[in-house]
């Protein structure tokens, strides 16, 4: 049977919203899928400094080393870059706030981080990190790449992870941490009152003020063929490393199609911020769009095994169900299982 897996990161409301947000959504689709469902709760080890979704997929895509994301070398693939047989860090470029007694990072996604500024911001890092023996490899406007060399025991944080809270606690530690600390210092020296940061800032915009080295990985890091992995509205990072565009995906209910994964990231920007009322209207465009066929197919003798990976900041919950499971008519349609 084949297996389909949708991977919703963000889409378990935060234990002290889940009741009202719950009450004000109207999908009934996905209440037929969970209450019809197989539910596991997922472990989560806090001790990685990721966020739940993020690990679920390293182990899932065999990129784990030592239970961490090791991403970096699968995505300089996507982005039709070489990682020879070095270990590499991905790198964001980041803009972190600086207030009275705490730093934090804002997310990414909001840095509307252009390749013009992007670039030459990255031209002057590059041979500052060049000579520090730690190679930068320019990705696109969001993601480049930094040979590790001596720093692969350098413990490292997700950028989504760490944003909006105390920067302090997500800083990279371990062997290594000092001398990053020294680089990072000296390009963001450089980058004070570089050309694209007063003309972001002349427009309004957060200067371009730090960079945030993660997801370590060998050279031999890479996504098998199988099953096929695509994502949409993900940092390009992720999407990089598809092995098949969402747009691509054969018809998972066909009965002969190849196990898939597909994970969309609508949620995570508006989840990050606090904005509920997005996160709603994002899930709505899930049920019209996602939940709604998918039950649709199952109702319909849908040859497969569908199965959601749902989490937030502290949880993760596995939802399977399948064409038999759906006649279980006497579970009445419920949201309740995103409950806490």
């Amino acid at each position: 049977m084949t297996q389909i897996t949708l991977v919703l990161p963000f889409a378990l409301p935060p234990a002290e919203l889940a009741a009202d947000l719950i009450r004000a959504m109207k999908a009934p689709a996905l209440a037929g899928l969970l209450a019809r469902s197989s539910l596991q709760e997922l472990p989560i080890d806090e001790t990685q400094r990721v966020l739940p979704h993020e690990a679920w997929l390293a182990r899932t895509l065999s990129l784990a080393s030592d239970g961490s994301p090791a991403f970096a070398a699968a995505a300089m693939r996507g982005f039709g870059l070489d990682p020879g047989r070095d270990s590499w860090f991905i790198v964001n470029p980041a803009h972190v706030e600086i207030a009275r007694s705490t730093l934090s990072i804002t997310d990414l996604r909001q840095l509307r981080l252009s390749n013009v500024h992007a670039k030459g911001l990255f031209e002057t890092a590059k041979p500052v990190c060049d000579e520090a023996g730690k190679t930068l490899v320019y990705g696109d406007a969001y993601t480049w790449f930094m040979r590790a060399a001596d720093w692969t025991g350098l413990e490292t944080s997700s950028p989504d992870a760490a944003v909006g809270l105390n920067l302090n606690d997500w800083l990279p530690t371990g062997p290594g941490a000092a001398e990053f600390r020294k680089l990072q210092n000296e390009i963001q020296m450089l980058w004070f009152e570089h050309p694209s940061n007063v003309e972001r800032e002349s427009r309004g915009m957060a200067s371009i003020n730090s960079f945030w080295p993660w997801a370590l990985s060998d050279a031999s890091a890479a996504v098998a063929p199988a099953p096929l992995f695509a994502a949409s509205v993900v940092p390009s990072w992720l999407s990089a490393m598809e092995n098949c565009p969402a747009t691509e995906l054969p018809n998972p209910f066909s009965g002969d199609a190849t196990d898939s994964i597909l994970l969309r990231g609508d949620l995570s920007e508006a989840a990050i911020a606090g904005e509920w009322s997005v996160w709603l209207e994002s899930m709505q465009r899930f049920e019209d769009a996602l939940f709604a066929p998918a039950l649709a197919a199952l109702r319909n003798g849908g040859k497969a095994k569908f199965t959601m990976v749902m989490s937030n900041r502290h949880g993760l919950r596995q939802f399977s169900t399948s064409s038999w499971a759906q006649r279980a008519f006497w579970r009445s349609p419920s949201l309740d299982r995103l409950l806490p």
